[in-house]
């Protein structure tokens, strides 16, 4: 059978086992659509293990964002959820890298792209790893995938067999609480799993936040050659956001609403090719209102719905010993609904149309080049084409170089291009915000990048440089013009434009050491320097960011861990101001023990042990938390 299923439509392959990720040399399973091990990928590859995720005391995948080179992170609600962004500033809605979920893009076609949502898509007890592909992956995942990848891998159900329920509790309001039931054989596996996530919210937010989430999975083994995966979910997100008289942001609490389906069919044709198919739908609805303060007859509403609709269908074949290939094509429509946001009731689509292929050519024993595309077609935006190039030359045993270049696209928004915000008493405008007139083109990215891998497990050790340069072209932007007619309040509106071109260049690595049994050590470091402004007078300039963990197993079935992460000095996301550098450390105490005979682990979890500190606004602060978590399975 061919060495992994098709990674992409399912991102996860029945082919690969456990092993396989635990080996000295990890297997990757959806940078370029080919299960490879990771010093044969095509760019540096950050990988977050079940080990990791379970120790890290984490209640959400942006958190775990602090341990990946080059990633500034916020927990704030305000910018629609928590997230994180790599190399460009963190914004409401970081949307220049692509999240997927088993294959799945979560990328939100109402927020602008945002990826916060889909980071909060199943709950962190189900995740089996998370693979970040730092650098342009547009070559494999079109547009969304600008400045880098996310493929959150969720558990394997053999591994889920059985009963769980875990309750948190602690201080800051945490009220988590999960169940999980799997059942099945080799003929078909289940897994329903329900979780709630709630606290405070940040010190100085308008209310709490709480997600609800539910997730269904079936596995079904349709024949000697066919695998069958459904997916279906729901999630909930309600958070207190805005400021109570703020006219443009008054106090409320929004909700996003998502549920989606996922359809994924594998078959082994031979032994040297598979094909995959997917089919997803998944819809947003939001709900955010508030009363506007200058005139309390107004309502302000920022809700709607989004869809989108995806059909993948994908070959991999390996041609010789020295070849494989993958190839295939997408179907995909966004559609977003929205009175308040677009001034009509009508609904406005993109359709994308995607043609795929990346070649692994081994050249000679210790060279590896990757070489691929992808075509893309908008309806909104036209055509462009994602080229990727990538050599890998192992020079000794454990020790691998790679170089190449890679070219991407991110096409406009539905809102940076249609956008069309006014408020109105009856028939009569009072005001506008943002009225768009379209005449973006999409943004640009060419980025040239060198890195070096070491794999020593006569060490225990592995190292991951990479050396970046990335020219980003047509940066779109919100700009003021005058309207006439917009409103009797004011006839200035914005509207969204291609405003900036700018450089981002910088080293960054990953290290991983186990020095004795029972531990380990994990150390991320970022030194970028940018030419982006974050706005008309601040340029972003040099900035660092590091994240350290280290896990230790005791006697007597105890485990400890430890993280620090830092981010340098900036600007705050949600307003303009500078931003003091970010110091948090985290500390979890794990014990092993038996509740009514039953496997259990009581853990004690203490986030940010320091001094509160300032997160996406001078005035939220993340506080001191510590909260107790009791895990029994059955």
């Amino acid at each position: 059978m061919l060495y992994g299923l098709s990674a992409a439509a399912g991102a996860q392959s029945a082919a690969v086992s456990e092993k396989d990720y635990l080996d000295d040399v990890p297997v990757v399973l959806s940078v370029s659509r080919l299960p490879q091990r990771l010093d044969e990928t095509p760019g540096a590859v950050t990988l977050i293990d079940r080990q990791m995720i379970r120790m890290s005391g984490a209640r959400d995948v942006a958190d775990l964002l602090r341990l990946v080179p080059g990633f500034r992170v916020t927990n704030a609600f305000e910018s629609n959820t928590p997230q994180g962004s790599y190399h460009t500033t963190l914004s409401d809605y970081s949307n220049h890298i692509q999240v997927m979920v088993d294959g799945r893009s979560v990328y939100s076609s109402y927020l602008q792209g945002s990826t916060g949502p889909g980071l909060q898509t199943v709950a962190i007890e189900d995740i089996e790893r998370i693979e970040v592909y730092r650098g342009s992956n547009s070559a494999a995942y079109g547009a969304r995938a600008f400045l880098g990848s996310i493929n959150i891998v969720t558990r394997d159900l053999v591994d889920t067999q059985g009963a769980l329920a875990q309750v948190s509790r602690g201080g800051n309001g945490i009220e988590d609480q999960m169940l999980r039931l799997g059942w099945g054989d080799e003929r078909a596996r289940f897994r329903l799993s329900a979780d709630g996530r709630n606290d405070a919210g940040l010190d100085g937010a308008s209310g709490s936040s709480r997600v609800q989430r539910v997730n269904l999975r079936a596995d079904l083994r349709a024949g000697p050659h066919d695998v069958v995966e459904l997916r279906t979910g729901q999630s909930l997100i309600d958070a207190g956001v805005g400021f109570a008289g703020d006219q443009n942001n008054n106090a409320r609490t929004r909700r996003i609403d998502t549920s989606f389906v996922q359809l994924d069919w594998r078959r082994n044709l031979d032994a040297d090719q598979d094909l995959a198919f997917q089919a997803s739908h998944t819809i947003e609805r939001i709900r955010d209102n508030f009363v506007y303060t200058p005139d309390t007859r107004i309502t302000v509403d920022f809700g709607g719905q989004a869809s989108n609709s995806n059909l993948l269908l994908q070959h991999t074949v390996r041609l010789n010993p020295a070849l494989r290939l993958v190839w295939g094509g997408e179907l995909r429509r966004e559609s977003v609904v929205s009175r308040p946001l677009y001034n009509t009731e009508a609904a406005f689509n993109n359709d994308f149309a995607r043609l795929f292929t990346n070649v692994e050519w081994r050249l000679h024993p210790d060279v590896l080049l990757n070489a691929g595309a992808l075509l893309e077609d908008s309806s909104q935006s036209g055509s462009h084409v994602s080229p990727r190039v990538m050599l890998n030359w192992r020079v000794a045993e454990g020790h691998t170089l790679r170089g190449g270049f890679s070219r991407a696209f991110r096409s406009p928004s539905n809102y940076e291009k249609y956008a069309n915000v006014r408020y109105f008493i009856g028939s009569t405008l009072i005001e506008s915000v943002d009225v768009a007139r379209g005449g973006m083109l999409s943004e640009k990215v060419l980025v040239r990048e060198v890195g070096y891998l070491a794999e020593l497990p006569s060490t225990r050790l592995s190292f991951d440089l990479r050396l970046f340069d990335e020219h980003v072209t047509g940066l779109v932007g919100r700009e003021p013009y005058d309207l006439p007619g917009s409103g009797v309040l004011n006839t200035q509106v914005f509207d969204y434009v291609n405003d900036e071109d700018f450089r981002i260049h910088g080293h960054e690595f990953q290290l991983r050491w186990k020095p004795w049994d029972g531990s380990q050590f994990v150390y991320a470091y970022a030194r970028v320097d940018s030419t982006q402004f974050y706005n008309s007078s601040t340029q972003v300039g040099h900035y660092g960011t590091q994240g350290l963990m280290f896990m230790q197993q005791l006697p007597a079935g105890v485990a400890l861990s430890l993280i620090h992460s830092e981010a340098d000095a900036g600007r705050y996301p949600g307003f303009d101001a500078a931003m003091p550098a970010v110091r948090r450390t985290d500390l979890r105490l794990a014990k092993q023990l038996r509740v009514a005979g039953r496997p259990a682990e009581l853990a004690l979890v203490g986030q940010n042990l320091g001094s509160p500190y300032a997160d996406f606004r001078p005035e939220f602060r993340y506080p001191q938390r510590v909260y107790v978590q009791l895990r029994v399975e059955h």
